[in-house]
C-alpha cells in the first residue's frame, strides 16, 4: 500500500473453526464451498480455514509405523489418505478459486497436497478475481507428521497483497521458528495467519506474543475435532487410547496488534468468528516497536532468505 492511513483501513474477516468430513475430500470440500458462499453473503472479505482441513489433520493415527517397520494396513491407510488429498492445481483448486470469486473475498485454506507420489502440509491463498494467489508448503514437519508430510523450501513463502496489506502465514509449529517468523516481518506482513493443530494454553500464548513482536493482526484458526467424527473402519489409529474424546477443542481467535484478543478464543465447538478490524491499529502500535524497522539492529542481525526453488533432480542441457 502507498498510502497505509486511507479511509479504506477497515475490513471484515473471518476464521473458521469448523470440522473436516475426515478422509473425505469431496464432501469436505462442499462442506468448504457452502461455508464461504455464506460468508460471502455477510460480507466478509478475508476467510481462513485451519491446517489441513482438506481432507483432514490426521490425529492419533500412526499409519502402521513403528522405528524400523511398516505395516501393511499402514501402507493401505496412507494410500487413503493420498487418494483424498489434493493436486494443485487441480479440479479441488479450481472449485475453491471459483466460489472465492463468487463470494467476492481472499480464502486461506490448509491442504494435504499430492504431488508425484509424496505429501505436503500446504496453505493456499485465493484472491477475488478466482486466481491461486500463492501456496506455502510447511517447511518442517512437527515429530511424526514427518512420516505423512515432505518439507517445503523457501519458494513457498508467498505474501498475498490485499487492499488492507500484505498478508501471508505460517503453519503450526512453523511459528516457532524465530527465523522463519522474521522472513515475514521482513515482507511487511499485516495480516498474519496461523492455521494451527494446537489446542493447548501454551499456544494461545504464542499468538499473542507474534501479534506485540509483528505488530500485525494474528488470524489463528484451528479445527474442533472429536472422536466420534472418525470412520469406524480406519485401520492405524494406536494413537487413539492416549487421545481424549474431544481430540481437537479449537482455540481459534483474532489477536490485535498489541496482542489483545479482538475475537475468541473459541473452545469445544463449531463456529465463524467473524470481526471488523480496523488496519491503522497497526501503524498506531508500531509508533513504539516494529522489529524489522526502526526497532532492529541490520549492523549487528541480518537474515538472509534462500527463495530458490530445491529440485533433487536438475536437467541441463549438453554444452555442444
Amino acid at each position: 500500500m502507498s498510502n497505509p492511513i486511507s479511509s479504506n483501513s477497515k475490513v471484515k474477516i473471518a476464521v473458521v473453526q469448523a470440522s473436516p468430513v475426515i478422509m473425505d475430500c469431496a464432501k469436505t470440500v462442499d462442506k468448504c464451498l457452502n461455508i464461504v458462499e455464506d460468508l460471502g453473503r455477510q460480507g466478509v472479505q478475508i476467510a481462513l480455514f485451519p491446517e489441513v482441513f482438506i481432507p483432514c489433520y490426521p490425529r492419533g493415527l500412526s499409519f502402521g509405523t513403528f522405528i524400523g517397520s511398516r505395516s501393511p494396513q499402514g501402507r493401505s491407510e496412507f494410500l487413503r489418505y493420498y487418494e483424498n488429498s489434493i493436486d494443485v492445481p487441480g479440479p479441488q483448486t479450481r472449485r475453491l478459486a471459483e466460489v472465492a470469486a463468487k463470494a467476492e473475498l481472499y480464502l486461506s485454506i490448509g491442504v494435504t497436497e499430492r504431488e508425484n507420489g509424496s505429501l505436503y502440509c500446504t496453505l493456499l491463498h485465493f484472491a477475488p478475481d478466482g486466481t491461486l494467489a500463492g501456496k506455502h508448503r510447511k517447511l518442517k514437519p512437527t515429530a511424526s507428521e514427518r512420516i505423512v508430510w515432505g518439507e517445503g523450501d523457501g519458494s513457498t513463502l508467498p505474501v498475498v497483497k490485499t487492499p488492507w496489506g500484505n498478508m501471508a502465514g505460517l503453519i503450526c509449529w512453523e511459528n516457532y521458528m524465530p527465523l522463519a517468523r522474521s522472513a515475514l516481518y521482513g515482507k511487511n506482513v499485516l495480516l498474519y495467519l496461523t492455521p494451527t493443530a494446537d489446542s493447548r494454553e501454551s499456544w494461545q500464548a504464542t499468538i499473542r506474543h507474534i501479534a506485540v513482536e509483528g505488530r500485525c493482526y494474528v488470524l489463528n484458526c484451528n479445527q474442533y475435532v472429536t472422536k466420534a467424527m472418525y470412520p469406524n473402519n480406519i485401520t492405524c489409529r494406536e494413537g487413539f487410547a492416549l487421545l481424549p474424546d474431544e481430540m481437537c477443542p479449537g482455540g481459534s481467535a483474532i489477536i490485535d496488534p498489541l496482542g489483545e484478543y479482538v475475537a475468541g478464543p473459541v473452545f469445544g465447538r463449531e463456529e465463524t468468528l467473524v470481526a471488523e478490524i480496523d488496519m491503522d491499529r497497526v501503524w498506531a502500535s508500531r509508533f513504539d516497536f516494529h522489529v524489522t524497522g526502526h526497532y532492529s539492529r541490520p549492523d549487528v542481525f541480518r537474515l538472509t532468505v534462500d527463495e530458490t526453488p530445491r529440485l533433487n533432480v536438475r536437467y541441463e542441457a549438453g554444452s555442444s
